[in-house]
C-alpha cells in the first residue's frame, strides 16, 4: 500500500494539504478534570438540605421522636393519675392545659399520647415495607408463577377497605395491644408497597448494569440485592413516608371510635373522643387534635420533599 504522506498532493487536493512547518498550532483550552461521580442518593441529599419544607418537617419529626422516647423531659406528671377534685379546672402552674372532666392533666396526656400513636405508625410502616417490599421485589425480579400468585393475592386485599377491616377485626379481639394494631394495619396495606416495589424493580432489572452483572456471572439473588434494590428503593421510600402519616391517623381513628387501643393506654385518639363530649364548654379537644395534625403534617411534608428529591423529572437544573 503506497504511503500517502509523502510526495506531492493529488490534483484538486492542494488546498487541503499544507507543509507541516506552515501549519500554526493553536493553543487549546484546558479541559477541567471531571469530579468524582455522584450517586442519586448524594444528589437527593444535597437537594433536601436546600429545601425549607424538608428542614421544617425534619425538625418537627425529630421533636416528636424526642417526645416519644423521653416524655419525662417535658412533664413530671402521671398521665394516668386523675383527681376528681380538679375536674375541668383551668390551667395553672405545672398544668398549662388544665384538667379534663375526670381530673386528668391534659398536658401530660398530650405528651404521653404521642408514644402510642407514633409507635403504632412506625411499627406498621416497618412491617408494611418488610412484607410488601419483599414480595413486590421478588415478584418483579423473578416474574413467572411467583409474580402471578403475589399479584392475585394483592388484588384480594385491594378490595378490602382498611378502616372497615380494622374495625371488624379489632372488635372481634378480646385483648387489643399496640402490636395488634400494627399487624392489622400492615396486613391490609402491604399490597400498596408491593405494587410500588414491583414496578420499580421491573424498571431497574432491564437496565444495562443488570445486563452487565449477568454477563459477568453474578448470581440472580446477588444482582437483586446489590444492583437492583438500591436503584429501585427511591419510590418505596417515598410511599413509606406518606403511609407513615396515614398509619398514625388510622390508629388515632380506631382509638377515637373505641375499637383501637384500650382506655388504659394513653392515646391521642382516645383523648380526642373524650374532648368531643366537652367541645362546647372547653378546648380539651384542641390539644391532642393539634398534636396529631402537626405530626401527620410533618410526615406528609417529608414525603413530598423526598419525592421531589428522588424524582429526576422534578429536579431543578
Amino acid at each position: 500500500m503506497p504511503d500517502l504522506t509523502e510526495g506531492p498532493p493529488r490534483r484538486g487536493q492542494e488546498h487541503f494539504v499544507a507543509p507541516p512547518d506552515e501549519v500554526e498550532v493553536l493553543a487549546t483550552d484546558a479541559v477541567p478534570a471531571a469530579g468524582a461521580p455522584t450517586s442519586i442518593w448524594r444528589d437527593a441529599w444535597r437537594q433536601l438540605r436546600r429545601n425549607p419544607i424538608f428542614v421544617v418537617a425534619a425538625v418537627l419529626i425529630v421533636f416528636v421522636l424526642i417526645v416519644v422516647l423521653w416524655p419525662g423531659l417535658f412533664t413530671d406528671q402521671d398521665p394516668r393519675y386523675c383527681n376528681g377534685d380538679f375536674s375541668m379546672d383551668p390551667r395553672g402552674a405545672g398544668h398549662p392545659f388544665g384538667f379534663d372532666k375526670q381530673g386528668c392533666d391534659i398536658y401530660a396526656r398530650t405528651v404521653y399520647g404521642a408514644r402510642a400513636s407514633v409507635l403504632a405508625g412506625i411499627g406498621a410502616t416497618l412491617l408494611f415495607v418488610l412484607i410488601g417490599g419483599t414480595l413486590g421485589a421478588l415478584s418483579g425480579f423473578y416474574g413467572g408463577p411467583l409474580d402471578s400468585i403475589v399479584s392475585r393475592v394483592a388484588e384480594i386485599f385491594y378490595a378490602i377497605p382498611l378502616m372497615l377491616a380494622a374495625i371488624v377485626i379489632m372488635q372481634l379481639l378480646d385483648a387489643r395491644t399496640i402490636w395488634t394494631v400494627i399487624v392489622i394495619l400492615a396486613s391490609f396495606t402491604w399490597p400498596q408497597a408491593a405494587r410500588i416495589a414491583r414496578s420499580a424493580v421491573i424498571q431497574a432489572r432491564n437496565s444495562d448494569y443488570v445486563t452487565a452483572a449477568k454477563a459477568l456471572g453474578v448470581s440472580r439473588i446477588r444482582t437483586l440485592l446489590r444492583h437492583v434494590l438500591p436503584n429501585a428503593a427511591g419510590p418505596l421510600i417515598v410511599v413509606t413516608t406518606l403511609w407513615l402519616g396515614v398509619f398514625i391517623v388510622t390508629e388515632a381513628t380506631l382509638s377515637y371510635l373505641g375499637v383501637g387501643l384500650p382506655r388504659t393506654v394513653v392515646s391521642w385518639g382516645a383523648d380526642i373522643a373524650t374532648g368531643q363530649k366537652e367541645i362546647r364548654t372547653s378546648a380539651i379537644l384542641f390539644y391532642p387534635a393539634t398534636a396529631l395534625a402537626l405530626t401527620v403534617l410533618s410526615f406528609i411534608m417529608l414525603g413530598d420533599a423526598v419525592r421531589d428529591a428522588l424524582d429526576p423529572k422534578a429536579r431543578k437544573r
